[in-house]
């Protein structure tokens, strides 16, 4: 078949420990592949992984499957990109599957309110960090700052669709420097 079939479930393992503790969404997840990708398997760089959060978080799905799904592509094509996008879905799937089974016994149930809450809490946390790394790696300069703050400032306070600042900080980071980030082309 052409492709190097230990790869392919390095992809599918790596992906499905992801997705196992993948807790509070895409942003959540950004330290783990961030340690799993860049760092275990240096399947991705950190400036690609943002880029893949990036594009992930602008198309249609879940971001987290998006993002397996670039990787696995890269890595070995259609197949690389199916066996990793079922590694980060077969863990979500068979957790949905077992909580709907036994939801009726357990939803009222006081220490499993308080442990949700502490996982909200953790959750809350992770994403906090993952903001603070992205942070760190993509604001570059005072003009992203300033995109950065306005940004957070409409999303936050004022209400603005999260599709129109992606929109609109795109466009205001090509005026601002056309031919990339320190002149190089993205």
């Amino acid at each position: 078949m052409g492709t190097q079939p230990h790869i392919l479930w390095e992809l599918f393992w790596a992906f499905s420990r992801i997705g196992l503790f993948t807790i509070g969404g895409g942003l959540a997840m950004l330290p783990m592949l961030q340690k799993e990708i860049v760092e275990k398997y240096n399947w991705a760089s950190d400036k690609e992984i943002l880029d893949y959060f990036a594009i992930g978080q602008s198309t249609p799905g879940i971001i987290a499957i998006n993002v397996a799904t670039f990787i696995g592509y890269k890595k070995k094509g259609i197949i690389g990109a199916l066996f990793a996008t079922f590694g980060m879905v077969l863990p979500s799937w068979i957790i949905i599957i077992l909580i709907a089974m036994f939801f009726q016994h357990f939803s009222e149930n006081i220490l499993i309110q308080k442990a949700l809450l502490g996982v909200r809490i953790a959750v809350v946390v992770l994403i906090t960090n993952a903001v603070i790394k992205m942070g760190k790696k993509s604001i570059v300069n005072s003009a992203g700052a300033v995109i950065a703050i306005i940004a957070f400032i409409l999303i936050a306070w004022q209400g603005v669709s999260p599709i129109y600042i992606i929109i609109a900080a795109g466009l205001t980071g090509y005026v601002l420097n056309p031919n990339g980030i320190r002149g190089k082309s993205l």
